[in-house]
Protein backbone atom coordinates (compact mmCIF):
# COMPACT_ATOMS: atom_id res chain seq x y z
CA UNK A 1 0.00 0.00 0.00
CA UNK A 2 1.07 4.07 -0.12
CA UNK A 3 0.24 6.62 1.59
CA UNK A 4 1.36 9.34 -1.03
CA UNK A 5 -1.99 10.26 -2.91
CA UNK A 6 -2.00 12.61 -5.29
CA UNK A 7 -5.40 13.97 -6.67
CA UNK A 8 -4.64 14.33 -10.38
CA UNK A 9 -6.00 17.71 -11.79
CA UNK A 10 -9.24 16.35 -14.02
CA UNK A 11 -8.19 13.02 -16.17
CA UNK A 12 -5.07 11.29 -16.16
CA UNK A 13 -2.93 10.49 -18.97
CA UNK A 14 -0.54 7.94 -19.38
CA UNK A 15 2.05 8.92 -21.28
CA UNK A 16 3.18 11.71 -23.25
CA UNK A 17 4.00 10.44 -26.78
CA UNK A 18 1.67 11.59 -29.69
CA UNK A 19 -1.35 9.73 -28.35
CA UNK A 20 -1.41 11.47 -25.40
CA UNK A 21 -0.35 14.82 -25.92
CA UNK A 22 -2.85 15.07 -28.99
CA UNK A 23 -5.61 13.51 -25.97
CA UNK A 24 -4.30 16.37 -23.68
CA UNK A 25 -4.40 18.85 -26.69
CA UNK A 26 -8.53 18.24 -27.56
CA UNK A 27 -9.22 17.81 -23.88
CA UNK A 28 -8.58 21.64 -23.54
CA UNK A 29 -9.77 23.60 -21.34
CA UNK A 30 -10.78 20.54 -19.51
CA UNK A 31 -7.85 20.00 -17.08
CA UNK A 32 -5.78 17.10 -17.40
CA UNK A 33 -2.71 15.45 -15.78
CA UNK A 34 -0.03 14.07 -17.77
CA UNK A 35 2.70 11.40 -16.77
CA UNK A 36 5.79 10.99 -18.70
CA UNK A 37 8.62 8.50 -17.55
CA UNK A 38 11.14 10.81 -19.12
CA UNK A 39 11.32 14.34 -20.39
CA UNK A 40 8.41 15.08 -22.50
CA UNK A 41 9.21 13.99 -25.88
CA UNK A 42 12.07 11.39 -25.06
CA UNK A 43 11.94 7.70 -25.22
CA UNK A 44 8.52 8.36 -27.28
CA UNK A 45 8.09 6.08 -30.33
CA UNK A 46 6.26 8.37 -32.01
CA UNK A 47 8.99 10.79 -32.26
CA UNK A 48 11.09 7.82 -34.04
CA UNK A 49 8.39 7.47 -36.74
CA UNK A 50 10.15 8.27 -39.84
CA UNK A 51 7.35 7.74 -42.68
CA UNK A 52 4.16 10.02 -41.87
CA UNK A 53 0.53 10.09 -41.51
CA UNK A 54 -1.62 8.23 -44.14
CA UNK A 55 -4.62 10.36 -44.62
CA UNK A 56 -6.42 10.70 -48.34
CA UNK A 57 -6.21 14.73 -48.70
CA UNK A 58 -4.15 14.31 -52.61
CA UNK A 59 -6.56 15.06 -55.57
CA UNK A 60 -8.59 12.26 -56.98
CA UNK A 61 -7.74 10.12 -53.39
CA UNK A 62 -11.09 9.64 -51.46
CA UNK A 63 -11.04 7.88 -47.47
CA UNK A 64 -13.23 5.08 -49.06
CA UNK A 65 -9.79 3.78 -51.13
CA UNK A 66 -7.94 4.27 -47.93
CA UNK A 67 -10.01 2.36 -45.82
CA UNK A 68 -10.41 -0.24 -48.38
CA UNK A 69 -6.21 -0.17 -48.77
CA UNK A 70 -5.84 -0.58 -44.54
CA UNK A 71 -8.83 -3.25 -45.09
CA UNK A 72 -6.67 -5.36 -47.21
CA UNK A 73 -4.00 -5.21 -45.38
CA UNK A 74 -5.24 -6.25 -42.06
CA UNK A 75 -5.79 -10.12 -43.77
CA UNK A 76 -9.70 -10.49 -42.66
CA UNK A 77 -9.58 -9.10 -38.64
CA UNK A 78 -9.95 -4.68 -39.42
CA UNK A 79 -13.06 -3.96 -38.25
CA UNK A 80 -14.72 -2.29 -41.11
CA UNK A 81 -16.34 0.70 -39.37
CA UNK A 82 -13.48 1.61 -37.61
CA UNK A 83 -11.79 2.00 -40.75
CA UNK A 84 -13.99 3.57 -42.66
CA UNK A 85 -14.53 6.38 -39.29
CA UNK A 86 -10.38 6.59 -38.87
CA UNK A 87 -10.20 7.46 -42.69
CA UNK A 88 -12.86 9.81 -42.69
CA UNK A 89 -11.62 11.83 -40.06
CA UNK A 90 -7.88 11.35 -41.02
CA UNK A 91 -8.21 14.78 -43.38
CA UNK A 92 -9.64 16.64 -40.22
CA UNK A 93 -7.10 15.61 -37.81
CA UNK A 94 -4.46 16.17 -40.46
CA UNK A 95 -5.51 20.23 -40.10
CA UNK A 96 -5.26 19.94 -36.20
CA UNK A 97 -1.94 18.74 -36.74
CA UNK A 98 -1.25 21.82 -38.73
CA UNK A 99 -3.35 24.02 -36.44
CA UNK A 100 -0.62 22.39 -34.08
CA UNK A 101 2.17 23.22 -35.97
CA UNK A 102 3.35 20.42 -37.41
CA UNK A 103 6.01 21.50 -40.27
CA UNK A 104 4.38 19.00 -43.07
CA UNK A 105 6.08 18.95 -46.55
CA UNK A 106 4.40 21.23 -49.08
CA UNK A 107 4.97 22.47 -52.61
CA UNK A 108 5.67 25.81 -54.08
CA UNK A 109 1.95 25.96 -54.35
CA UNK A 110 1.27 25.35 -50.42
CA UNK A 111 -0.24 21.88 -51.07
CA UNK A 112 1.08 19.02 -49.01
CA UNK A 113 3.34 16.84 -50.37
CA UNK A 114 2.25 12.64 -50.34
CA UNK A 115 4.34 9.52 -50.32
CA UNK A 116 3.18 6.77 -51.53
CA UNK A 117 4.42 3.64 -49.41
CA UNK A 118 3.55 -0.12 -49.16
CA UNK A 119 -0.25 -1.55 -50.26
CA UNK A 120 -1.04 1.97 -50.38
CA UNK A 121 -3.14 2.51 -53.96
CA UNK A 122 -2.22 6.17 -53.60
CA UNK A 123 0.09 8.57 -52.74
CA UNK A 124 -1.00 9.18 -49.09
CA UNK A 125 0.99 9.93 -46.63
CA UNK A 126 2.24 13.16 -45.48
CA UNK A 127 5.82 13.69 -44.14
CA UNK A 128 7.83 16.08 -42.80
CA UNK A 129 11.71 16.36 -44.43
CA UNK A 130 11.21 12.95 -46.09
CA UNK A 131 11.90 11.26 -42.99
CA UNK A 132 11.57 13.17 -39.81
CA UNK A 133 7.55 12.95 -39.36
CA UNK A 134 7.55 11.70 -36.08
CA UNK A 135 10.01 14.12 -34.31
CA UNK A 136 8.85 17.44 -36.10
CA UNK A 137 5.09 16.55 -34.83
CA UNK A 138 6.41 15.99 -31.28
CA UNK A 139 8.34 19.15 -31.01
CA UNK A 140 4.94 20.77 -32.04
CA UNK A 141 2.70 19.30 -29.82
CA UNK A 142 5.54 19.76 -26.83
CA UNK A 143 5.08 23.36 -27.88
CA UNK A 144 1.62 23.43 -27.76
CA UNK A 145 0.96 21.50 -24.46
CA UNK A 146 3.39 24.28 -22.51
CA UNK A 147 1.49 26.95 -24.03
CA UNK A 148 -2.21 24.95 -22.99
CA UNK A 149 -3.06 26.06 -19.13
CA UNK A 150 -5.25 23.09 -19.19
CA UNK A 151 -2.20 20.59 -19.14
CA UNK A 152 -0.20 19.68 -16.28
CA UNK A 153 3.28 17.83 -17.47
CA UNK A 154 4.68 15.52 -14.75
CA UNK A 155 7.84 14.38 -16.33
CA UNK A 156 10.14 11.16 -14.69
CA UNK A 157 7.35 9.56 -13.64
CA UNK A 158 6.26 5.62 -14.54
CA UNK A 159 3.31 3.61 -13.76
CA UNK A 160 3.48 0.29 -12.68
CA UNK A 161 -0.16 -0.67 -11.35
CA UNK A 162 -3.45 0.72 -12.33
CA UNK A 163 -5.87 1.44 -9.36
CA UNK A 164 -9.50 -0.07 -9.41
CA UNK A 165 -12.35 0.63 -6.57
CA UNK A 166 -15.86 -0.64 -6.86
CA UNK A 167 -14.71 -2.16 -10.36
CA UNK A 168 -13.81 0.98 -11.28
CA UNK A 169 -10.24 2.58 -12.37
CA UNK A 170 -9.58 5.38 -10.47
CA UNK A 171 -6.04 6.29 -10.76
CA UNK A 172 -3.00 4.86 -11.16
CA UNK A 173 0.34 3.90 -8.96
CA UNK A 174 3.17 5.37 -10.24
CA UNK A 175 7.17 5.95 -9.11
CA UNK A 176 10.02 8.51 -10.07
CA UNK A 177 12.30 7.48 -12.34
CA UNK A 178 15.24 9.93 -11.10
CA UNK A 179 14.86 8.53 -7.13
CA UNK A 180 14.81 4.82 -6.42
CA UNK A 181 14.37 5.37 -3.12
CA UNK A 182 10.90 7.32 -3.47
CA UNK A 183 7.91 6.37 -2.05
CA UNK A 184 5.02 5.39 -5.05
CA UNK A 185 2.56 7.68 -5.29
CA UNK A 186 -0.93 6.78 -5.72
CA UNK A 187 -2.54 9.65 -8.80
CA UNK A 188 -6.19 9.58 -8.14
CA UNK A 189 -8.32 10.50 -11.36
CA UNK A 190 -11.83 10.05 -12.39
CA UNK A 191 -10.78 8.99 -15.78
CA UNK A 192 -7.26 7.47 -16.82
CA UNK A 193 -5.95 7.27 -20.44
CA UNK A 194 -3.28 4.81 -20.95
CA UNK A 195 -0.99 6.13 -23.80
CA UNK A 196 2.15 3.73 -22.62
CA UNK A 197 2.90 2.92 -26.44
CA UNK A 198 3.73 -0.81 -27.54
CA UNK A 199 6.02 -4.03 -26.86
CA UNK A 200 9.00 -3.25 -28.92
CA UNK A 201 11.60 -3.32 -25.75
CA UNK A 202 10.03 -7.62 -25.34
CA UNK A 203 11.81 -8.57 -28.41
CA UNK A 204 16.35 -8.24 -28.81
CA UNK A 205 15.60 -6.41 -31.89
CA UNK A 206 13.69 -3.80 -32.28
CA UNK A 207 12.95 -0.05 -33.78
CA UNK A 208 11.45 0.90 -30.86
CA UNK A 209 12.60 3.29 -27.89
CA UNK A 210 13.98 0.45 -25.24
CA UNK A 211 11.66 1.86 -22.53
CA UNK A 212 8.26 0.89 -24.81
CA UNK A 213 8.18 -2.51 -23.82
CA UNK A 214 4.53 -3.42 -22.84
CA UNK A 215 4.21 -1.94 -19.45
CA UNK A 216 0.98 -0.81 -20.38
CA UNK A 217 -0.38 -4.06 -21.78
CA UNK A 218 0.86 -5.77 -18.90
CA UNK A 219 -0.54 -3.35 -15.92
CA UNK A 220 -3.87 -3.08 -18.08
CA UNK A 221 -4.56 -6.66 -17.84
CA UNK A 222 -3.41 -7.54 -14.62
CA UNK A 223 -6.15 -4.71 -13.92
CA UNK A 224 -9.06 -6.78 -15.30
CA UNK A 225 -9.09 -5.29 -18.49
CA UNK A 226 -9.39 -7.83 -21.98
CA UNK A 227 -6.75 -7.63 -24.83
CA UNK A 228 -7.65 -8.79 -28.15
CA UNK A 229 -5.61 -9.59 -31.48
CA UNK A 230 -1.95 -9.47 -29.22
CA UNK A 231 -0.47 -12.34 -31.40
CA UNK A 232 -0.22 -10.14 -34.29
CA UNK A 233 3.29 -8.23 -34.06
CA UNK A 234 4.51 -6.58 -36.72
CA UNK A 235 8.24 -6.76 -38.23
CA UNK A 236 9.60 -3.80 -40.18
CA UNK A 237 11.49 -5.52 -43.15
CA UNK A 238 14.70 -2.84 -43.42
CA UNK A 239 16.08 -2.56 -39.55
CA UNK A 240 19.87 -1.65 -40.66
CA UNK A 241 21.64 -4.28 -39.69
CA UNK A 242 24.46 -2.93 -37.55
CA UNK A 243 24.89 -3.55 -33.58
CA UNK A 244 22.78 -0.96 -32.39
CA UNK A 245 20.12 -1.42 -29.80
CA UNK A 246 17.33 0.33 -30.17
CA UNK A 247 17.89 -0.99 -34.12
CA UNK A 248 17.89 1.53 -36.87
CA UNK A 249 15.21 2.00 -39.06
CA UNK A 250 15.45 2.83 -43.19
CA UNK A 251 11.61 4.25 -43.73
CA UNK A 252 10.15 2.38 -45.84
CA UNK A 253 9.43 5.44 -47.83
CA UNK A 254 12.60 4.67 -49.55
CA UNK A 255 11.02 1.62 -51.12
CA UNK A 256 8.02 3.86 -52.18
CA UNK A 257 10.63 6.15 -54.34
CA UNK A 258 12.35 3.12 -55.74
CA UNK A 259 15.19 1.48 -53.71
CA UNK A 260 14.98 -1.92 -54.51
CA UNK A 261 16.10 -5.39 -51.86
CA UNK A 262 19.00 -7.14 -53.27
CA UNK A 263 21.19 -10.39 -51.92
CA UNK A 264 24.60 -10.16 -52.29
CA UNK A 265 24.73 -11.08 -56.19
CA UNK A 266 21.95 -8.36 -56.59
CA UNK A 267 18.96 -9.95 -57.10
CA UNK A 268 15.41 -8.89 -56.59
CA UNK A 269 14.86 -11.73 -53.93
CA UNK A 270 11.19 -10.57 -52.66
CA UNK A 271 9.70 -10.76 -56.33
CA UNK A 272 10.36 -14.70 -56.19
CA UNK A 273 7.48 -14.40 -53.50
CA UNK A 274 5.18 -11.23 -54.22
CA UNK A 275 4.66 -9.97 -57.79
CA UNK A 276 4.53 -6.45 -55.80
CA UNK A 277 8.46 -7.27 -54.83
CA UNK A 278 9.40 -4.52 -52.26
CA UNK A 279 5.81 -2.70 -52.20
CA UNK A 280 4.29 -5.92 -50.64
CA UNK A 281 2.85 -5.96 -47.00
CA UNK A 282 5.26 -5.61 -44.82
CA UNK A 283 5.09 -9.45 -43.22
CA UNK A 284 5.81 -10.68 -46.53
CA UNK A 285 8.79 -8.40 -46.97
CA UNK A 286 10.08 -9.38 -43.62
CA UNK A 287 9.68 -13.09 -43.97
CA UNK A 288 11.56 -13.19 -47.47
CA UNK A 289 14.51 -11.34 -45.83
CA UNK A 290 14.44 -13.32 -42.90
CA UNK A 291 14.05 -16.70 -45.06
CA UNK A 292 17.32 -15.16 -46.84
CA UNK A 293 19.18 -14.68 -43.62
CA UNK A 294 18.14 -17.83 -42.07
CA UNK A 295 19.64 -19.52 -45.25
CA UNK A 296 22.60 -17.66 -44.99
CA UNK A 297 22.73 -14.97 -47.22
CA UNK A 298 22.68 -11.32 -47.25
CA UNK A 299 19.39 -8.62 -47.66
CA UNK A 300 20.64 -5.15 -48.93
CA UNK A 301 18.11 -2.03 -49.35
CA UNK A 302 19.86 -0.32 -52.81
CA UNK A 303 18.90 3.11 -52.41
CA UNK A 304 21.64 4.21 -55.15
CA UNK A 305 20.17 4.59 -58.40
CA UNK A 306 16.43 5.25 -57.53
CA UNK A 307 17.34 7.71 -54.08
CA UNK A 308 21.26 8.70 -55.06
CA UNK A 309 23.08 11.65 -53.38
CA UNK A 310 19.78 13.02 -52.66
CA UNK A 311 19.00 10.53 -49.71
CA UNK A 312 21.37 13.02 -47.30
CA UNK A 313 19.02 15.89 -48.07
CA UNK A 314 15.35 13.88 -48.37
CA UNK A 315 15.82 11.36 -46.02
CA UNK A 316 18.70 12.60 -43.34
CA UNK A 317 17.42 10.71 -40.86
CA UNK A 318 18.48 7.29 -42.55
CA UNK A 319 21.73 8.71 -43.81
CA UNK A 320 22.93 9.56 -40.40
CA UNK A 321 22.05 6.16 -39.60
CA UNK A 322 24.02 4.92 -42.20
CA UNK A 323 27.03 7.61 -41.67
CA UNK A 324 27.49 6.33 -38.42
CA UNK A 325 27.58 2.96 -39.18
CA UNK A 326 30.38 3.42 -42.21
CA UNK A 327 28.18 3.54 -44.95
CA UNK A 328 27.41 5.75 -47.76
CA UNK A 329 24.26 4.95 -48.62
CA UNK A 330 24.49 7.17 -52.54
CA UNK A 331 27.82 4.43 -52.92
CA UNK A 332 27.01 1.25 -51.14
CA UNK A 333 23.58 -0.69 -50.54
CA UNK A 334 22.50 -0.45 -46.75
CA UNK A 335 22.31 -4.67 -44.92
CA UNK A 336 18.68 -5.00 -43.61
CA UNK A 337 17.21 -7.45 -40.68
CA UNK A 338 13.64 -7.35 -39.58
CA UNK A 339 12.87 -5.98 -36.36
CA UNK A 340 9.91 -5.53 -34.39
CA UNK A 341 8.54 -2.55 -35.07
CA UNK A 342 4.67 -2.49 -34.51
CA UNK A 343 2.04 -4.28 -32.20
CA UNK A 344 -1.31 -4.36 -33.92
CA UNK A 345 -2.79 -5.63 -30.52
CA UNK A 346 -3.70 -3.88 -26.96
CA UNK A 347 -6.33 -2.90 -24.82
CA UNK A 348 -9.65 -3.90 -26.32
CA UNK A 349 -11.55 -0.59 -27.39
CA UNK A 350 -14.96 0.57 -28.44
CA UNK A 351 -15.01 3.02 -31.38
CA UNK A 352 -14.40 5.76 -28.32
CA UNK A 353 -11.69 4.26 -27.06
CA UNK A 354 -13.21 3.02 -23.66
CA UNK A 355 -11.55 -0.27 -22.53
CA UNK A 356 -13.66 -3.07 -20.65
CA UNK A 357 -12.88 -1.33 -17.51
CA UNK A 358 -14.75 1.50 -16.54
CA UNK A 359 -13.11 4.38 -16.16
CA UNK A 360 -10.49 3.85 -18.01
CA UNK A 361 -9.66 4.51 -22.43
CA UNK A 362 -6.83 3.02 -24.13
CA UNK A 363 -5.04 5.42 -27.09
CA UNK A 364 -2.50 4.66 -29.73
CA UNK A 365 -0.06 1.67 -29.72
CA UNK A 366 -1.38 0.16 -26.09
CA UNK A 367 -5.11 -0.09 -28.05
CA UNK A 368 -6.13 -1.91 -30.21
CA UNK A 369 -8.91 -0.49 -31.73
CA UNK A 370 -9.52 -2.82 -34.95
CA UNK A 371 -8.10 -0.66 -37.54
CA UNK A 372 -5.26 -2.68 -37.86
CA UNK A 373 -6.26 -6.40 -37.66
CA UNK A 374 -3.28 -8.42 -38.41
CA UNK A 375 -1.34 -6.71 -40.30
CA UNK A 376 -0.72 -3.05 -40.19
CA UNK A 377 -1.18 -0.55 -43.16
CA UNK A 378 2.36 1.25 -43.40
CA UNK A 379 1.52 5.10 -41.51
CA UNK A 380 -1.69 4.47 -40.50
CA UNK A 381 -0.84 4.29 -36.77
CA UNK A 382 0.19 7.84 -36.24
CA UNK A 383 -3.65 8.17 -37.87
CA UNK A 384 -5.02 5.74 -35.33
CA UNK A 385 -3.89 8.10 -32.60
CA UNK A 386 -4.87 11.48 -33.26
CA UNK A 387 -7.91 9.80 -34.61
CA UNK A 388 -8.62 7.81 -31.27
CA UNK A 389 -7.29 10.60 -29.24
CA UNK A 390 -9.77 13.36 -30.56
CA UNK A 391 -12.40 10.62 -29.77
CA UNK A 392 -11.41 9.50 -26.38
CA UNK A 393 -11.37 13.49 -25.60
CA UNK A 394 -14.83 14.36 -26.75
CA UNK A 395 -16.37 11.07 -25.29
CA UNK A 396 -14.57 12.29 -21.93
CA UNK A 397 -15.83 16.21 -22.60
CA UNK A 398 -19.22 15.01 -22.56
CA UNK A 399 -19.56 13.01 -19.42
CA UNK A 400 -20.15 14.70 -16.24
CA UNK A 401 -17.15 15.69 -13.58
CA UNK A 402 -16.58 12.69 -11.80
CA UNK A 403 -16.69 11.73 -8.56
CA UNK A 404 -13.33 9.56 -6.90
CA UNK A 405 -14.55 6.39 -5.58
CA UNK A 406 -13.36 4.20 -2.68
CA UNK A 407 -11.76 2.23 -0.99
CA UNK A 408 -9.17 2.00 -3.51
CA UNK A 409 -7.59 -1.68 -4.05
CA UNK A 410 -4.04 -1.56 -4.71
CA UNK A 411 -1.43 -4.29 -5.97
CA UNK A 412 -0.29 -6.30 -3.00
CA UNK A 413 2.73 -6.28 -2.67
CA UNK A 414 3.48 -2.87 -4.80
CA UNK A 415 7.01 -3.27 -4.46
CA UNK A 416 9.36 -5.76 -3.53
CA UNK A 417 11.98 -4.51 -0.71
CA UNK A 418 12.95 -0.69 -1.39
CA UNK A 419 15.07 -0.01 -3.76
CA UNK A 420 14.78 -3.17 -5.92
CA UNK A 421 16.13 -1.86 -9.15
CA UNK A 422 15.34 -3.77 -12.45
CA UNK A 423 17.24 -6.89 -13.12
CA UNK A 424 19.25 -6.56 -17.03
CA UNK A 425 19.84 -9.73 -16.69
CA UNK A 426 16.43 -11.50 -16.71
CA UNK A 427 15.10 -8.29 -19.15
CA UNK A 428 17.60 -9.23 -21.54
CA UNK A 429 17.08 -13.14 -21.36
CA UNK A 430 13.24 -12.47 -21.94
CA UNK A 431 13.95 -10.19 -24.71
CA UNK A 432 16.35 -12.74 -26.03
CA UNK A 433 13.83 -15.96 -25.67
CA UNK A 434 10.70 -13.18 -27.54
CA UNK A 435 13.56 -12.83 -30.09
CA UNK A 436 14.14 -16.39 -30.70
CA UNK A 437 10.22 -17.99 -30.63
CA UNK A 438 7.72 -15.48 -30.61
CA UNK A 439 9.21 -13.13 -34.32
CA UNK A 440 9.20 -13.55 -37.81
CA UNK A 441 8.16 -17.02 -37.58
CA UNK A 442 6.38 -19.14 -34.29
CA UNK A 443 5.78 -23.09 -33.75
CA UNK A 444 4.20 -24.72 -31.27
CA UNK A 445 7.65 -26.35 -30.50
CA UNK A 446 9.17 -22.72 -29.75
CA UNK A 447 6.16 -20.94 -28.33
CA UNK A 448 5.62 -23.25 -25.36
CA UNK A 449 9.22 -23.05 -25.01
CA UNK A 450 8.90 -19.07 -24.80
CA UNK A 451 6.55 -19.95 -21.99
CA UNK A 452 8.77 -22.13 -19.90
CA UNK A 453 11.37 -19.43 -19.94
CA UNK A 454 9.02 -16.75 -19.46
CA UNK A 455 7.56 -18.13 -16.79
CA UNK A 456 11.25 -19.19 -15.29
CA UNK A 457 12.13 -15.67 -15.65
CA UNK A 458 9.31 -14.29 -13.92
CA UNK A 459 9.25 -16.78 -11.12
CA UNK A 460 12.98 -16.11 -9.94
CA UNK A 461 11.96 -12.15 -9.87
CA UNK A 462 8.64 -12.83 -7.99
CA UNK A 463 7.89 -10.03 -5.69
CA UNK A 464 10.20 -8.31 -7.01
CA UNK A 465 10.41 -5.37 -9.80
CA UNK A 466 7.18 -4.39 -10.90
CA UNK A 467 7.92 -2.80 -14.38
CA UNK A 468 9.57 -6.99 -15.26
CA UNK A 469 6.23 -7.55 -13.89
CA UNK A 470 4.54 -5.91 -16.77
CA UNK A 471 7.23 -7.39 -18.97
CA UNK A 472 6.26 -10.67 -18.24
CA UNK A 473 2.77 -10.32 -17.93
CA UNK A 474 2.74 -8.69 -21.79
CA UNK A 475 5.14 -11.41 -23.12
CA UNK A 476 2.78 -14.29 -21.40
CA UNK A 477 -0.49 -12.82 -23.54
CA UNK A 478 1.45 -12.65 -26.92
CA UNK A 479 2.98 -15.98 -26.82
CA UNK A 480 -0.61 -17.45 -25.68
CA UNK A 481 -1.84 -16.01 -28.04
CA UNK A 482 0.18 -16.97 -30.81
CA UNK A 483 0.16 -20.67 -29.26
CA UNK A 484 -4.00 -20.62 -29.73
CA UNK A 485 -3.72 -19.32 -33.07
CA UNK A 486 -3.03 -21.75 -35.35
CA UNK A 487 -3.15 -20.64 -38.46
CA UNK A 488 -0.98 -18.17 -40.13
CA UNK A 489 -2.27 -14.32 -40.93
CA UNK A 490 -0.42 -11.17 -41.18
CA UNK A 491 2.05 -10.95 -38.95
CA UNK A 492 1.46 -13.88 -37.33
CA UNK A 493 3.67 -16.82 -38.89
CA UNK A 494 2.99 -20.29 -37.78
CA UNK A 495 5.60 -22.46 -39.89
CA UNK A 496 3.32 -25.71 -38.38
CA UNK A 497 0.27 -24.11 -39.76
CA UNK A 498 1.46 -21.75 -42.73
CA UNK A 499 -1.69 -20.91 -44.08
CA UNK A 500 -4.87 -18.96 -43.40
CA UNK A 501 -7.68 -21.04 -42.09
CA UNK A 502 -11.06 -19.43 -42.16
CA UNK A 503 -12.65 -20.43 -39.43
CA UNK A 504 -10.02 -18.48 -38.06
CA UNK A 505 -10.58 -15.57 -39.53
CA UNK A 506 -11.84 -14.00 -36.21
CA UNK A 507 -10.56 -11.67 -33.31
CA UNK A 508 -10.29 -13.09 -30.43
CA UNK A 509 -9.91 -11.69 -26.82
CA UNK A 510 -8.11 -12.85 -24.03
CA UNK A 511 -7.39 -12.30 -20.36
CA UNK A 512 -4.40 -12.77 -18.15
CA UNK A 513 -5.81 -15.11 -16.49
CA UNK A 514 -6.55 -17.50 -19.74
CA UNK A 515 -3.09 -16.39 -20.73
CA UNK A 516 -1.48 -17.38 -17.32
CA UNK A 517 -3.30 -20.95 -17.23
CA UNK A 518 -1.76 -21.69 -20.46
CA UNK A 519 1.72 -20.45 -19.23
CA UNK A 520 1.60 -22.80 -16.06
CA UNK A 521 0.79 -25.79 -18.84
CA UNK A 522 3.34 -25.45 -20.96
Amino acid sequence: MTDNVFEAEGTLIVGAGLAGLFTALKLAPRPCTVLSPEPIGVGASSAWAQGGIAAAVGLGDTAAAHALDTIAAGAGLVDETVARFVTEEAAARIFDLLDYGAPFDKDSEGKLLQSREAAHSASRVVRVSGDQAGRAIMDALIRTAHATPSIRLIENVVVDDLAVADGHVVGALARRTDDPMASPVLFRASEVVLATGGVGGLFAVTTNPARVRGQGLGLAARAGAECIDVEFVQFHPTGIAVDRDPCPLATEALRGHGATLIDEDGHRFVLDTHPDGELAPRDIVARAIHAKIMAGGTALLDTREAVGAAIHEEFPTVAQYCKEAGIDPAQQPIPVRPAQHYHMGGVKTDARGRASLPGLWACGEVAATGLHGANRLASNSLLEAVVFGNRIAADISSRAAGSLRGPVTLPDPVHGPAPRREPTNAIAALRKTMNDHVGVLRSAKGLRTALRQIRKVADAHAGGSRALLNMTDAATLITAAALLREESRGGHFREDFPEPVEAQRTRRPITLTEALKLRATA
